[in-house]
């Protein structure tokens, strides 16, 4: 793990440090990915696949959807959708 510390400049740009530039193979011109969770800003490159670092998302969405699918109250809506 490399911590290092950066400043935000008067745009809201950072500079990546070089070493991880190097070890991640970001180069000039590469699309990268950020991500905001709960105070914590994730940065990839945009080729690589997101990891499974939020797979909990899907699961909740996964679990709500099912929540609402399966909701027997909404049956009622049916019964207008037949005429």
């Amino acid at each position: 793990m490399i911590i290092k510390t950066v400043k935000v400049s008067d745009k809201g740009q950072i500079a990546i440090p070089l070493d991880i530039r190097k070890i991640n193979g970001i180069n000039k011109g590469d699309n990268l990915i950020i991500i905001q969770e709960k105070g914590k800003i994730l940065i990839e490159k945009a080729s690589e696949r997101i990891k499974d670092d939020f797979s909990d998302i899907l699961k909740i969405s996964e679990k709500s959807l099912k929540e609402v699918w399966d909701n027997k109250e909404d049956e009622v809506w049916n019964q207008y959708l037949k005429k």
